[in-house]
């Protein structure tokens, strides 16, 4: 049974998604950033890459316009987003405050 997005924004207290290209420099910055506050988060958080040439209706729903965007979801709302790369330290401070 494959998972909705939905069902993925409910399956942890606090998810991050990161709508990414490969094609995208400023993406390929943000990805070991997302690694590494992962690895100082761990189970706090669940960290979902979306690729949005992959997944263009989705992105259109969120109305994703540049990437990256990342977009932060307590409970399975969310709470923040923003586009471009944000440091490791800014990110954990958003997802601890949020």
């Amino acid at each position: 049974m494959k998972s909705s997005f939905s069902d993925i924004l409910k399956s942890a207290p606090t998810v991050l998604v990161d709508f990414y290209a490969d094609w995208c420099g400023p993406c390929k910055s943000l990805a070991p950033i997302l690694k590494q506050v992962k690895d100082e988060l761990g189970d706090d958080i669940k960290i979902v890459k979306i690729d949005v040439d992959k997944n263009q209706p989705l992105a259109a729903t969120y109305q994703v316009q540049g990437v990256p965007t990342l977009i932060l979801y307590k409970d399975g709302k969310q709470v923040w987003r923003q586009s471009g790369v944000i440091p490791k330290h800014q990110l954990i401070q958003i997802i601890k405050g949020n």
